[in-house]
């Protein structure tokens, strides 16, 4: 077991866990703790360092999630093989949606409690200064706001754009590469005319609303199995893919991490042949409930062969339908070439208020605060659940805005969801999200768009509707 000596800063300029975390990380990356050595316990190493257990349980979660430790059971924390490592950018400790998109309320049409996974919370949207900026945005000076605007988008929330990306997923990119558009699909649509039609690799579940837009444009669909690093890089280079689409900060609906070594892998694939692209949707990573935000992909491409997508339908509103799209300079001189001439599908108005949102300050403030009340809402649902914990193993837990639930007695989804709903309460299968037909003893519970007191609430409701039945 390696002995290590974490010279933390005088100034305290970053969190002790923070500090443990880029100090183990930089010793992988560089060789100097190798692959497969062990790593002291957290508690040995908070007693060494004199910090609490719960600072070094941290940093250490953090490096299991990113891919830089592995849990061996019954046995510790171990470096993992890392070679040829990618240099992911080192950021601050702030911690972007363009998976489902659409808000349900709190009960279904058949007036069953919600557990919906592709709700936010709308109770606490800033309606008071989105109107402030609509008012000043619609002052009688402001009359080129109501002519036509710039192909890709607003220079000013385009701009906008690139500083949040850098800022926060460490993402260099200029204005001229962005793209704004209403809705990743019309943006997936513009993507089709600048790569023709493709062989696309996705992830097997996935987000089922991209594969129907993407196999509705022609393109030729290829399901790739997950495990829990993500798109199994072996299984994509014997698809016969030349475009793979992937969201490896928060896989959806899985919650799947994609490890650093698999992140290399993948971008290794992308670079083994000349047109192959990968296409990184980075639907919510802003809601991350432990430790630093999951890097993008995007921001340690040396390949050149990453398209990023994001929105602000889950961090600020659906009916915002802002959406845009980084590329990179390739296909952005493509891009020129063939889509130049399209309009904007988004007012000037809003965005000019967006970008307003987010030069300001206010899409900050918003974040910190949706994060503390989903934040709130998350540690409700585990608490909640913990009685079941005997009967069903749950996943996605660290991020995102759902849980899965998976039977451990084999109970089908479907029987679950029936007696959920006899019951009174609306659950989701994971089956909806495979690309083809497959068995599944795993429910999704969402619950942006629920109060506290309801999901504990619902959750009691569950426990006694699944309470002791046998498997089906």
């Amino acid at each position: 077991m390696i002995d290590l000596m974490i010279p933390f800063a005088d100034n305290k300029s970053a969190p002790y866990y923070e500090q443990i975390y880029c100090f183990i990380k930089r010793e992988i990356q560089e060789g100097r703790i190798g692959a497969g050595e062990k790593l002291p316990s957290t508690r040995q190493l908070a007693e060494k360092l004199s910090v609490s257990r719960s600072t070094t349980q941290l940093a250490y979660d953090q490096l299991v999630a990113e891919g830089y430790l592995e849990t061996r059971p019954c046995r510790g924390y171990y470096a993992a093989e890392v070679e040829s490592l990618l240099a992911m950018p080192e950021r601050g400790t702030e911690e972007m949606a363009s998976a489902p998109e659409e808000n349900r309320g709190k009960q279904d049409g058949n007036g069953l409690l919600d557990f919906s996974p592709r709700g936010i919370d709308l109770g606490h949207f800033p309606f008071s200064v989105w109107r402030k900026l609509s008012r000043e945005t619609l002052q009688a000076g402001n009359r080129e706001f109501f002519a036509s605007g710039l192909p890709r988008g607003e220079q000013r929330l385009r701009q906008a754009i690139c500083d949040y990306l850098q800022a926060s997923r460490g993402i260099h990119c200029r204005p001229e590469q962005v793209v704004v558009g209403a809705g990743s699909e019309y943006l997936l649509m513009l993507l089709w005319q600048v790569t023709g039609k493709r062989r696309i690799a996705m992830e097997n579940p996935t987000y089922r609303q991209a594969s129907r837009v993407l196999q509705g444009l022609g393109h030729d669909i290829v399901p790739v199995a997950m495990d829990r690093s993500g798109m199994r890089a072996d299984l994509l280079a014997r698809s016969g893919a030349d475009m793979a689409y992937i969201m490896p900060s928060h896989q959806f609906p899985t919650g799947a991490v994609m490890s650093v070594s698999r992140r290399r892998e993948i971008l290794n694939w992308s670079a083994e042949a000349p047109g192959r692209y990968l296409i990184e949707d980075d639907y919510d990573s802003e809601f991350r409930y432990r430790g630093r935000p999951i890097p993008a992909l995007c921001g340690s491409d040396y390949t050149g062969r990453v398209i990023y997508l994001g929105t602000f339908s889950k961090a600020v509103a659906p009916a915002i339908r802002v959406s845009y799209m980084v590329l990179p300079e390739e296909l952005n001189r493509r891009y020129d070439e063939v889509c130049g001439f399209y309009a904007s599908t988004v007012s000037r108005v809003d965005q000019e208020i967006l970008a307003r949102f987010l030069e300001e300050g206010y899409f900050e403030r918003h974040l910190n605060r949706m994060r503390g009340i989903y934040r709130n809402k998350h540690e409700a649902l585990l608490e909640a659940l913990e009685p079941l914990r005997k009967d069903f193993r749950i996943s996605g837990e660290m991020a995102g805005l759902h849980l899965l639930l998976e039977s451990r007695r084999g109970e089908r989804e479907e029987t679950l969801i029936a007696r959920a709903a006899e019951a009174g309460v609306r659950v989701y299968g994971l089956s909806a999200y495979f690309l083809e037909p497959a068995e599944s003893h795993t429910v999704i519970l969402g619950y942006a768009n629920l109060e506290e007191e309801e999901i504990r609430r619902g959750v009691q409701t569950l426990r006694e509707a699944w309470k002791g039945k046998n498997p089906t």
